[in-house]
């Protein structure tokens, strides 16, 4: 992962970018939760049935379409970490990006659904710490943009 503090300005620059990764890697993955319940579906049929013919070929483009899908998956977090951004949860769209405010890193936060970015916490207290944003917050770094954490 990058190692690079945002601004946050810069940061709600580069969210349309970032939810529009994170909604590909949703509709992704709920493509291979359908699929899968194809695959389980089957299973239990055989398993109740002590066997059944099968015609495989419809299973493994599934199963191709399935890891295709999750290489998707994987290239877009990737895509995301290398920009510095914190992946915390992907199925509800939690992101972090790190923020130096006085000298020490805070995390300003977002979720999926919002707006924009409006809240921050520590690296200790994580989502449940959240608060807003105010003057100190948004006037962070204005100066020198986007510099690395050592």
């Amino acid at each position: 992962m990058a190692n690079r503090t945002f601004t946050l300005v810069q940061a709600r620059e580069l969210l349309p970018v970032i939810e529009g990764l994170l909604r590909g890697v949703q509709e992704k993955k709920q493509r291979i939760e359908e699929i899968d319940q194809k695959f389980q579906e089957v299973n239990s049929r055989i398993l109740l049935h002590g066997g059944l013919l099968v015609d495989i070929a419809p299973f493994a483009k599934l199963r191709a379409e399935r890891d295709k899908l999750a290489e998707g998956i994987k290239d877009a977090v990737s895509e995301v970490g290398a920009m510095g951004v914190q992946i915390k949860d992907l199925d509800t769209g939690l992101l972090d990006f790190p923020c130096v405010v006085d000298g020490e890193v805070i995390l300003l936060c977002w979720k999926m659904g919002e707006e924009t970015i409006t809240h921050w916490h520590t690296p200790a207290e994580g989502f449940a710490g959240r608060k807003v944003v105010d003057a100190r917050i948004a006037n962070a770094g204005r100066r020198g943009r986007g510099k690395s954490i050592h």
